[in-house]
């Protein structure tokens, strides 16, 4: 049933401060929506929250989650607590070059605890606190829209009223099942936007806590105050946007709580009028307040500055296009596309995509394009707004228009690319905050046409569609970023000119095996972007793996062409070398590789194998030696080494090799078979024996661990054993070298024995 009318009469006197509260203009005369007591609107909106976004809950780690999580040190128990608070957020420390300096120390503690409490890494884990946080976040707005849309006002006994219960509970509503905040949501990585949206909010409620009336009767409490500017402190160390709160608080005080004309204002500043301390500068303590926000803000930025250090971070072209432009005017136009595009993004959420930049939104180069229209239609619309926000006659809608377009653009203001550049065209996370504003401004028209409407039942229908509409959207998008596939995929039909998009289909496609429809994907990648040496350099390797060499030197020559320090695509340009038996220039591209990257272990291994088919033993002992100290457990290097040992006669130091690397990696079988073969020749045979049958327990279909322990028995003179394992290797391998030849002579042997006895 949906109610129009408000509270009845009660005989208390809370009641009577409800009703008195009331005659003032509130949007709940005019919203034709469900009116419920304040518990089930929470409840309501924590159960919808739930519904949107509960199938992603068992999905994988995807895009970002990678080098966020799995490959993030951070989180292991071996790396020091206090590493957190000097490394960015993907690991690394942020007084390199290659830091995007995004500090957000908390959420990385989180996930740490995620990952220690669940012994290892477990998605789901790390997705229920996702959607837990959302839950949490959606019924908190509920408080936080009663007081943006009905005021602040207090009982007698100091508790808060709800004086626009409608129109928060739809408001709230709106945000919960925005689809825009499926990123922040159903991806791991978007917990830095929850964690940051938990304490900006709760920095705003403690904030609106200060001007609860005390017993010793002042009007606002400091601890308060400085407890709201703590909060946001702790939102900043979740994610940059958190230190806007503090923004948004001082807007608040003067507008809600000192009711500040800010028209009026703005003339008296202008005329120098004398009358200034009466326009409420001065009142309840505002310039106290709004010094203490700014100190604090101050304090909380310049500690982030020195810990950041002072350079900014590095982005290339393809993160931000716009940001490289010569032309003022072609940045600013684009810019402004950008914050058009995301404004159409909160008002018909259906284009959704992983990633927007490479391509995605080609810059606009002249006034003649036509997505200038969008640039209009926004700025129209904003101008609109901000007028009636100043000029209205309306003190109730100035206050709401003002907040609503405040909460809109404070917190967007640090992807606006006006302070400092940012590493993204368009980010669906980045909007997860600002669609707080959205949807007061939403609600506020709803209550403008309901004012209007005759049949108000109708629009109320047509809101509850445009709810459902969101649910169904939400729970569809969830389930794409369940999976990587289904997510690369579900972003060819939004951003097909996204070569980063193809790139990542293509390497989704390469990690399971299809390695051929992945070479579609990396060759329209690299002709969307031919400057994309990701895309060259994985496609190189699958081409090297086909054994096309020369089309895979071409595409490595060209990748380290354009960006020389890339350390990997010069390691594969020496395989490939070396594939073409071209010694010299391998081994000139493996140095080249480790002198970009210091500390490469693969490098040096395929070094090491380049040096051993040169005959080069020395030298490919010390490549793999230097593998296995920056990467002990190199298990390749650390085989190499005990095979090249034992194959030039070195058995005592092949053992010693053998044993070191047991005991750093004790469970592989590879080792544990190859210090066999090592025991075997220098006759220890019962130990030898002892690890080829351990082998065996962890891989018993490797026809070579069969017959070289049946070649050990053979030589021990267990010949039934060995006639067992021989027959177990051929089975498995009939064509395995020399275990036919070995097993024939075993049963000459054995007739002729046969023979002796008879």
């Amino acid at each position: 049933q949906i109610f129009n009318q408000h509270n009845a009469e009660a005989p208390n006197f809370e009641q009577v401060f409800y009703r008195m509260a009331q005659m003032e203009p509130n949007l709940d005369h005019d919203v034709s929506w469900f009116l419920l007591p304040s518990y089930w609107a929470k409840m309501v909106v924590g159960l919808i929250s739930f519904l949107c976004f509960a199938n992603s809950y068992d999905g994988d780690f995807v895009f970002d989650d990678s080098e966020a999580i799995i490959n993030n040190k951070d989180l292991r128990a071996e790396t020091p607590l206090g590493d957190l608070w000097y490394h960015d957020f993907w690991g690394s420390k942020l007084s390199s070059n290659t830091s995007h300096k995004s500090y957000r120390p908390l959420t990385v503690l989180t996930f740490r605890m995620n990952y220690l409490f669940a012994g290892g890494f477990y998605p789901v884990g790390f997705h229920v606190i996702n959607i837990i946080l959302h839950c949490t976040i959606s019924v908190l707005m509920v408080d936080v829209f009663s007081i943006l849309l009905g005021g602040l006002q207090f009982s007698n006994k100091g508790r808060r009223l709800n004086l626009a219960p409608k129109s928060s509970l739809l408001a709230a509503l709106l945000f919960a099942v925005h689809p825009v905040h499926t990123e922040c949501v159903a991806g791991i990585v978007g917990r830095a936007d929850l964690l940051c949206a938990l304490f900006f909010l709760l920095s705003f409620l403690g904030y609106c806590k200060a001007f609860r009336e005390n017993k010793e009767g002042h009007t606002f409490s400091v601890f308060w105050v400085l407890v709201s500017v703590a909060l946001g402190a702790i939102a900043m160390l979740c994610k940059e946007q958190g230190i806007t709160i503090l923004g948004l608080n001082a807007v608040f005080d003067a507008l809600v709580i000192n009711k500040i004309n800010l028209l009026e204002l703005i003339r008296k500043l202008l005329y120098k009028d004398k009358s200034l301390e009466n326009a409420g500068l001065l009142r309840k303590g505002l310039l106290f307040r709004i010094t203490l926000l700014m100190c604090g803000g101050a304090g909380i930025l310049y500690i982030r500055w020195r810990i950041m250090g002072t350079g900014p971070p590095a982005f290339t072209e393809v993160d931000n296009p716009a940001s490289f432009a010569d032309s003022l005017f072609v940045r600013a136009i684009n810019y402004n596309y950008y914050y058009s595009l995301n404004a159409w993004l909160l008002l018909c959420p259906w284009w959704l995509c992983f990633d927007w930049s490479m391509g995605c939104i080609p810059l606009i180069k002249s006034v003649s394009d036509w997505r200038i229209i969008a640039l209009a239609a926004l700025w129209f619309c904003l101008i609109g707004l901000i007028c009636q926000a100043l000029c209205s006659e309306d003190s109730h809608k100035r206050r709401i228009l003002t907040l609503g377009l405040g909460f809109l653009i404070i917190p967007f203001l640090p992807a606006s690319n006006l302070f400092f550049r940012v590493g993204f065209v368009v980010a669906e996370r980045v909007i997860y905050l600002p669609s707080i504003g959205y949807c007061i401004l939403f609600t506020y028209g709803f209550s403008l046409l309901s004012k209007q409407a005759k049949k108000k039942k109708i629009l109320a229908v047509a809101v509850l569609g445009i709810l459902l509409i969101n649910v169904m959207r939400c729970a569809l998008r969830s389930s794409q970023w369940r999976s990587e596939e289904q997510l690369f995929r579900s972003a060819l039909s939004v951003c097909p000119l996204n070569a980063k998009v193809h790139y990542n289909v293509g390497k989704n496609l390469a990690d399971k095996g299809n390695q051929s429809a992945a070479i579609k994907y990396y060759r329209e990648a690299v002709r969307l972007n031919p400057k994309y040496v990701h895309a060259m350099n994985n496609l190189g390797n699958i081409l090297k793996e086909r054994n096309e060499l020369h089309e895979a030197e071409e595409l490595l020559s060209l990748a380290v062409q354009i960006q020389p320090d890339f350390a990997a695509a010069w390691m594969n340009l020496g395989i490939v070398q070396n594939s073409l038996r071209r010694f010299e220039e391998a081994e000139q591209s493996y140095w080249t590789a480790i002198k970009h990257r210091r500390k490469y272990p693969d490098c040096y291994y395929n070094l090491g194998r380049l040096y051993a088919d040169l005959n080069r033993h020395i030298d490919a002992l010390n490549a793999w030696r230097n593998a296995t100290v920056l990467k002990p457990e190199h298990s390749l290097a650390w085989n190499n080494m005990i095979i090249l040992l034992d194959n030039t006669g070195n058995l005592a130091q092949a053992e010693a090799v053998g044993r070191e690397a047991l005991e750093l990696i004790p469970n592989d079988h590879s080792l544990m078979f190859s210090l066999a073969n090592v025991l075997g020749k220098s006759q220890k045979y019962k130990e030898s024996e002892a690890l080829f049958l351990k082998a065996i327990k962890a891989n018993p279909n490797a026809a070579s661990y069969h017959g070289n322990l049946a070649v050990l028995y053979h030589r021990w003179g267990n010949l039934d054993l060995a006639k067992k394992h021989y027959e177990v290797s051929l089975k498995l391998d009939p064509m395995a070298p020399g275990t036919k030849e070995n097993y024939n002579l075993l049963r000459r042997k054995l007739e002729q024995l046969q023979k002796k006895g008879g």
